[in-house]
C-alpha cells in the first residue's frame, strides 16, 4: 500500500529538508519502500545520509506547500530518537527509518528502507474528500513535466470543486498555490 506523507532528511549543512513522498508501507509499518526521483535532494540527502522520518499528516497545506517548494518558514521540529534527524512537531504519526538498500537501476530509485523507532504525535483530523484532493493536486504538481498540462488542468477543475464543497480556509490556500503552480507551467515560467 502506498501513504502518502511527508519526508524529513538533513541537507549537507545539517538543516532539515521536507519533501512529500508516497512509500510503500507494510502493514505493520516495520519497512518503507521510498521511490524518489535520483536529481531530488531527498535522494541525495539519503545517499550521503542514509536516515530520515516519515510522518503521517493531515496538513493538506504543508504537503502542498513541499511538493511545490513553497515552504517560506520550516514547520517546528523536535530531534528524532533513533536516527539523526527531525521530526515534525505537528505530525500525526511519525516513522524513523534506515535505508537498508538502494537500487538505482531504473529511472526511478527504489530504497528499501527498515523503520527504527515509531511515534504518535497527535489524532488525525479524520477523512475529508478536500484534503485528498489537495493531496491528488499536489501530487500532479510535482509532475507536470511528465504530464501533458491539458490533462492536469482537466484534473485540478475537478479537485477545486471537491475543495469547493468540502473544504476549509487551509486546503482552499493550498488549492490556490498548486493552481497557480499550473498556471505558471502553462504560461511557461
Amino acid at each position: 500500500m502506498i501513504l502518502e506523507g511527508l519526508v524529513t532528511t538533513l541537507d549537507p549543512d545539517g538543516s532539515p529538508h521536507l519533501a512529500p513522498m508516497g512509500p510503500r508501507v507494510t502493514t505493520d509499518f516495520a519497512c518503507l519502500t521510498l521511490r524518489p526521483f535520483p536529481t531530488s535532494t531527498t535522494y541525495r540527502n539519503l545517499r550521503r545520509h542514509p536516515e530520515g522520518v516519515f510522518h503521517v499528516t493531515d496538513d493538506a497545506l504543508l504537503l502542498a506547500k513541499a511538493a511545490v517548494g513553497a515552504v517560506d518558514v520550516f514547520p517546528p521540529v523536535r530531534p528524532a530518537e533513533r536516527v539523526a534527524g527531525v521530526v515534525l512537531a505537528d505530525a500525526c504519526r511519525h516513522f524513523e527509518f534506515r535505508v537498508a538498500t538502494v537500487n538505482d537501476s531504473q529511472e526511478r530509485v527504489t530504497l528499501e528502507a527498515e523503520v527504527v523507532h515509531a511515534g504518535r504525535g497527535r489524532d488525525f483530523f479524520g477523512f475529508n474528500r478536500a484534503k485528498h484532493a489537495v493531496v491528488e493536486a499536489a501530487i500532479l504538481a510535482t509532475r507536470l513535466h511528465l504530464l501533458p498540462l491539458a490533462e492536469v488542468a482537466a484534473e485540478f477543475r475537478k479537485l477545486r470543486v471537491v475543495v469547493g464543497k468540502t473544504g476549509g480556509p487551509a486546503e482552499h490556500a493550498a488549492m490556490d498555490l498548486l493552481e497557480a503552480k499550473v498556471r505558471d507551467a502553462e504560461a511557461g515560467r
